[in-house]
């Protein structure tokens, strides 16, 4: 356990608060006015219970990649979760279940599983952040998402003041969502992970990754080639960490892709008639997922806009990400934000949400 906020520079005799943003990917975001870090899931729970007594308002903080922290900063204690660790609990010839801590850096957790021959979440590489945040937005890319491979998850019960284990089913599970989600009751302190031992990987669901990998979809390749394909794609969409490329200075996808019912999405399929069919998925009871990037790109919001020199933009990469070019601040991100939001609303007359989540600051 260790006060941050004891090592920031003192201004006439008092502490200056510790700035939040260099702990974002966004590297934006005011002070925190107290910034601790745990370094296991024993001080986790024993820095929550101090908030708690002292109805001191608790930020939750491990990777920093989903979330969006207002100038002004954050009026209450900030806890840095560095907790990390790998564990087989128990294993079968087909099955394993991994213990991962919450501070545990995700990527790192899914090299392992490749290199030890674990397979389930190899097309889930290169993600930012930790794998305690995995729940909490259940996180997804290229066909995997972890709800599929998540056993259970071990959390801080705030309200009941008790540690309990959630099985899978508990977690209320679904499109980027889970019951952790915008939720303080529970603190993620551990996730187990139900694998298999394997050297290929699950069928390969998503059309651009078999493209890629020279497969039809459906086909099992090897789980090291799936790992390096997912890591290609993403660094081409600057979804892979670079602190000298401002493209990933950003939360990832800062929209997710709006599901429509069946009426909303022949509304939207009339108004673009003549621009080409909107790519959709088909999902349950009639209802379409849609691509926002797609919807944001034919609204007038194309890669690297607004351009020129400018603060905040979105990635020249990739058109879901609103990335800070070095001397952005979160009120001119969440000003881009609401352009584009309220374009494509005007536009095709669907509403855009944000995906990740937003401490002191909306849109």
């Amino acid at each position: 356990m260790h006060d941050v906020s004891a090592d920031s520079p003192t201004v006439a005799g008092s502490t200056v608060p510790s700035s939040l943003a260099p702990h974002t990917t966004l590297r934006l975001g005011g002070p925190a006015r107290r910034l601790v870090s745990a370094e296991n899931a024993d001080e986790l729970v024993e820095l929550t219970k101090a908030a708690s007594r002292t109805g001191d308002p608790l930020l939750l903080l491990a990777g920093g990649s989903n979330v969006v922290i207002g100038d002004d900063g954050f009026a209450g204690t900030a806890i840095l979760i560095r907790s990390r660790g790998v564990e087989v609990i128990s294993r079968r010839p087909d099955q394993l279940i991994i213990r991962v801590q919450a501070g545990h850096p995700w990527d790192e957790f899914v090299a392992e599983t490749v290199t030890a021959g674990w397979a389930g979440v190899e097309c889930l590489s290169g993600i930012p952040g930790s794998t305690g945040a995995t729940p909490i937005q259940n996180v997804g890319a290229y066909g995997q998402d972890v709800a599929e491979t998540i056993s259970s998850v071990t959390v801080y019960d705030r309200a009941d003041g008790v540690i309990r284990d959630m099985p899978a089913a508990d977690c209320g599970f679904g499109y980027r969502a889970s019951i952790f989600k915008h939720n303080e009751r529970f603190v993620v302190l551990s996730v187990d992970f139900r694998l298999r031992p394997a050297t290929e990987s699950g069928p390969v669901r998503y059309a651009e990754l078999a493209r890629s990998l020279g497969v039809t979809q459906g086909d099992r390749v090897p789980l090291a080639a799936a790992r390096e394909t997912v890591l290609t794609l993403r660094a081409g969409k600057g979804m892979v960490l670079d602190s000298g490329d401002r493209d990933t200075w950003s939360v990832g996808s800062f929209f997710t892709n709006p599901i429509l019912d069946g009426g909303a999405w022949e509304k939207l399929r009339a108004a673009t008639e003549g621009t080409g069919e909107p790519p959709g998925w088909p999902g349950e009871g009639g209802r379409v997922k849609v691509s926002a990037a797609w919807l944001i790109d034919r609204a007038g919001f194309g890669k690297g806009y607004p351009g020129g020199d400018v603060p905040v933009s979105i990635s020249t990469k990739h058109t879901l990400a609103l990335t800070n070019r070095g001397s952005g601040s979160t009120a001119q991100l969440l000003g881009l934000a609401r352009e584009i939001r309220d374009g494509v609303r005007d536009r095709f007359g669907v509403l855009l949400h944000p995906e990740p989540v937003l401490v002191g600051c909306e849109i």
